[in-house]
């Protein structure tokens, strides 16, 4: 029997509902029933009827799911799947750190591990990051983490000053002003997708530009499917493009690089969603206490909007 046959069957049987970042590789994202950024599939998985939760994308993806559906079973294709920023940080550097900014509030990028947000004042994404550090108390000391390129655009958006952790995305670090810059210059009709965690996201010049935009990646496809523009260059990871093609057919879209692909996202296979639905395998499990001080922050940040 064909896989994504099986899939289906297996997926009718176990009550389970497939979601998959738009980084996963193509094949994955074409038999998810939704696509999305990390935190929005995780809270649309909640909303549904469904038991089981498969989710195509990598380990703190599953993580956050988890923290928001414990009555649910959540499974990862990956479960080795790491990322570059959930990594960069653990709850024991973490703690050092707020110890030694007493009274700093901690704003932490949903891209990190239950752990982490059980240290965190506040959870953010990418797209609303810019609100809620605006909703935080002017004076206020605020440590931000880990991605310190999404916090120098924070910075240079509200004019807010943070302490930043020393974390990147490895993906997303590589895209240079200089990228950006040689981007507009070949493609002047072209809108620019950024995303904010791409080096880039804090230089003025950039920050200027008229046709560049920074989005995160459910941002780029609304603004793609708003546009007049019949051309963009997108700059986050590529696969990313392959929703993009098919939701505005007659479109052009052209990788700031082809070099932007997150490998960690490319460890979700077909097979390995089989082994959720055939095996359960990849089960995510976390301690009653860890989720419910990990949901706070995020609680914490759905009420700010």
């Amino acid at each position: 029997m064909d896989i994504r046959k099986k899939i289906t069957e297996l997926k009718r049987e176990r009550n389970a509902v497939i979601v998959a970042h738009y980084y996963a590789p193509p094949e994955v994202q074409d038999v998810a029933d939704f696509l999305g950024d990390s935190l929005g599939l995780s809270r649309i998985a909640a909303g549904t009827d469904a038991e089981t939760i498969v989710f195509g994308g990598v380990h703190f993806m599953a993580e956050t799911a988890a923290i928001i559906s414990p009555e649910k079973k959540v499974y990862a294709p990956a479960p080795d799947a790491g990322c570059s920023l959930a990594d960069s940080v653990d709850a024991a550097s973490l703690r050092k750190w707020k110890k030694e900014h007493p009274g700093g509030i901690v704003v932490s990028y949903v891209n990190t591990t239950a752990a982490v947000k059980a240290e965190t004042d506040y959870c953010c994404t990418s797209a609303n990051a810019v609100k809620v550090v605006e909703s935080l108390p002017e004076g206020c000391e605020i440590l931000f983490g880990p991605d310190r390129n999404l916090g120098a655009h924070i910075m240079k958006t509200t004019g807010r000053r943070m302490s930043l952790w020393d974390g990147v995305c490895t993906v997303h670090d590589v895209i240079t002003p200089g990228m950006i810059r040689e981007a507009a210059e070949r493609y002047p009709d072209a809108d620019i997708l950024v995303h904010p965690e791409a080096s880039c996201s804090s230089s003025e010049d950039i920050l200027s530009g008229d046709n560049i935009f920074f989005y995160s990646t459910a941002g780029m496809l609304a603004h793609a499917r708003k546009s007049e523009k019949k051309r963009f260059v997108i700059a986050t990871e590529t696969d990313t493009l392959h929703q993009l093609k098919k939701e505005n057919p007659g479109k052009i879209f052209i990788p700031v690089s082809p070099g932007i692909v997150c490998r960690e996202m490319k460890k979700v296979t077909l097979d390995g969603i089989l082994g959720c639905l055939e095996k359960g395998e990849g089960e995510i499990r976390l301690e009653a206490g860890l989720r419910e001080r990990a949901l706070l922050p995020i609680r914490r940040m759905l009420e700010i909007g």
